[in-house]
């Protein structure tokens, strides 16, 4: 099924024209640098430019997503009163675009502050752009859920977000550390990432607002969502299917962040050369621009539950081969990083279109919106963008990592060194391994595929 396809589509099966499909997809660039950005930098910003101990760098990361938590169920039922009251979520999606504001003072710590007050200003403005990031996030994702299509088109409506939003990542997470100045970063150079990467979030997040217009014009749904508030909430949680399929997620997130900010420690401590950070991160998203067709292809062919237990074992094999280290040679350790990237791309694809499906699967029943069932499952990816870096914060405590402010280049013990392997290489093989598991215990698929 192409945009061009003149073939009638049936009443619950639109097709959905290239034009809205992209301008959708362009709010997912903006949304890329919030998702990328920060998982890459900022613990790293924090241990080795404001000179925060691992543990409180690490905390300063996590307990901000414990408020997510709450935040975005509430923001989901928010979106569903939206959608039943004025029939969009369009004031929700405005309100997020201030996203960039809090993005760019996330970075902009003053002069004066390191240590405990640095980690206090990072947190409080990591938690104002939390909320305003699920303002947005939580009305986009609603939308397949929102739309008169059915389960392959969901697919490649999803697919298009996953291009854009894989390209987001690849610029952000290119430009990012050369903005800040790579090797030589200082706080200047960290103030100006933000906001030149702030810009063009805002740029990106507003087209990708008329891009949701213009899609619900060319297929619209309903507008009623069902009831809101506690109840909405107890029936998401009780619904089976979306339970295990949120498990799997939260464990997917986990372990996808981990390795993000775990890139500059083991560019710098294990390969001994901070600049190969831009070639890790390179390998690890540019892929996704490649293979996202093929996935979508696959999905197709074999269903997507298939497909994602298949991107969940190859990120486990993959991850191993870089616990290995320096000693497999770079050449190996920067293929490995591309077949994880394979393996992102069909991780971020595919729960994404399995989701409005779950919905769809509850509405038929007549259950609740798309708002609700979204916050929770963005609240899922926060507290994963969260738990990652904690976990890999967490294994260089143990290891003893010696925090530093920009310039200095302390002696790591041996002990360091190895949690900088082993933690971007065999914990989120063992994490990922626990997705896959979890992710079994999903049954929707095959009914939903049937029904298309």
């Amino acid at each position: 099924m192409t945009g061009l396809d003149r073939r009638p589509a049936a009443a619950t099966d639109a097709t959905l024209p290239r034009g809205p499909l992209a301008g959708f997809a362009a709010g997912s660039l903006g949304m890329g640098v919030w998702v990328t950005v920060p998982g890459l930098l900022l613990l790293y910003f924090l241990t080795d430019v404001l000179a925060v101990g691992p543990w409180l760098a690490g905390l300063a990361l996590l307990l901000p997503k414990i408020a997510d938590v709450l935040l975005h169920p509430w923001v989901g039922h928010r979106a569903d009163v939206e959608q039943t009251r004025r029939g969009n979520r369009r004031r929700l999606l405005l309100l997020g675009c201030a996203l960039p504001v809090a993005f760019a003072a996330l970075f902009a710590v003053p002069g004066g502050l390191t240590g405990a007050p640095a980690a206090a200003w990072v947190a409080v403005f990591f938690i104002a752009g939390n909320l305003l990031f699920a303002a947005y996030q939580v009305p986009y994702l609603s939308t397949p859920a929102d739309l008169r299509i059915g389960y392959h088109e969901r697919t490649r409506l999803m697919a298009f977000r996953m291009v854009v939003l894989t390209l987001g990542i690849l610029v952000s997470g290119l430009l990012a550390p050369l903005l800040t100045g790579g090797d030589a970063a200082t706080r200047g150079g960290y103030q100006r990432m933000g906001v030149v990467l702030a810009v063009g979030m805002l740029v990106a997040m507003l087209v990708g607002v008329a891009g949701i217009a213009r899609l619900r014009g060319s297929a619209p749904g309903s507008t009623a969502s069902g009831h809101g508030g506690w109840r909405a909430l107890r029936t998401a949680l009780r619904d089976r299917q979306f339970r295990w399929l949120v498990a799997a997620y939260l464990a997917m997130s986990t372990t996808t962040h981990l390795v993000l900010a775990g890139v500059p420690y083991y560019a710098e401590y294990e390969l001994r050369a901070p600049g190969l950070t831009t070639v890790l991160v390179a390998a690890f998203v540019a892929p996704a621009l490649l293979v996202t067709p093929a996935w979508l292809v696959v999905a197709r062919r074999v269903g997507k539950q298939r497909a994602l237990l298949g991107a969940q074992g190859a990120f486990a094999i993959g991850s191993l081969v870089l616990a290995v280290g320096r000693p497999a040679g770079l050449p190996v350790l920067v293929t490995a990083v591309a077949v994880l990237g394979v393996a992102f791309a069909g991780m971020q694809l595919l729960p994404f279109s399995m989701l409005p499906d779950v919905i769809r699967a509850a509405s038929n029943s007549g259950s609740t919106g798309a708002g609700t069932y979204t916050g929770v499952w963005t609240a899922t990816e926060a507290t994963g963008a969260a738990l990652g870096p904690y976990a890999y914060a967490l294994c260089l405590t143990v290891g003893g990592f010696v925090a530093s402010t920009a310039g200095e280049s302390p002696v790591q013990p041996d002990a360091a060194l190895a949690a900088v392997r082993y933690g971007f290489g065999l914990l989120p093989a063992v994490a990922m391994l626990a997705a896959l598991l979890l992710q079994r215990r999903y049954t929707l698929d095959a009914t939903a595929r049937a029904a298309s």
